[in-house]
């Protein structure tokens, strides 16, 4: 069964003015289109077709000949994430749950904002920043190109695309910009919130918060 495009769980123009429906519609319907048309192509005919998108990403990750799968896979599985880790209207308050533990682990809410922003300007080129959690307690990491925090057995909570193709029609070079917008008005804190309670399968809640939104 080929991979498939997860389709965006809000309208193309619901995230204006912090994303506008252009770099939305570019985003999705083309550069993630792209990385799921390219690793059909890559696994057809191979042991990976019948694998879940996540088998795909550890195991590809571990041969030099299989490091164009990876990449796309990979892609695939964090920009899944990311569509996931933003909504409408978000932002805001930070449910009292996931508030103590930002508090506990970084010392503040506002901490961890600065330091989630700090991180992803802080990465060269290409890549992720992320908020996971680890051995029981809450972390921010970089990482660059397609690297994925579920290689280090870290489970991710949230995710900004730092690429220049999720901000530059919008912001241009100034991925500080995006990088408040993101963190003040689109993160979905509920996200974190359920993947803090249970990994659930990116797939299934894309397609849940898809539904709702009709």
């Amino acid at each position: 069964m080929p991979f498939t495009l997860p389709p965006l769980p809000y309208p193309i123009n619901a995230l204006e003015p912090y994303m506008s429906a252009r770099t939305l519609g570019l985003h999705h319907g083309k550069h993630h289109r792209s990385y799921v048309d390219k690793l059909n192509e890559l696994v057809a005919g191979t042991g990976f077709e019948t694998r879940s998108l996540e088998e795909v990403v550890r195991v590809s990750h571990t041969t030099a000949d299989t490091e164009a799968i990876f990449n796309n896979a990979a892609q695939h599985w964090n920009h899944s994430k990311f569509w996931l880790s933003i909504k409408p209207k978000g932002g805001g308050a930070v449910p009292g749950v996931l508030e103590r533990r930002l508090i506990a682990d970084f010392g503040s809410v506002s901490a961890f904002k600065s330091e989630f922003v700090n991180r992803g300007l802080s990465q060269f080129g290409s890549g992720w920043v992320w908020l996971v959690e680890t051995a029981g307690r809450l972390k921010v990491l970089r990482t660059s190109n397609a690297v994925t925090p579920i290689l280090a057995g870290q489970k991710p909570l949230l995710v900004c695309d730092v690429w220049e193709h999720a901000y530059y029609v919008d912001y241009e070079n100034r991925r500080g910009e995006f990088l408040k917008a993101f963190i003040e008005h689109l993160v979905d804190w509920n996200a974190a919130v359920e993947e803090t309670a249970a990994q659930t399968d990116i797939g299934s809640r894309q397609l849940h918060r898809s539904q709702q939104a009709l």
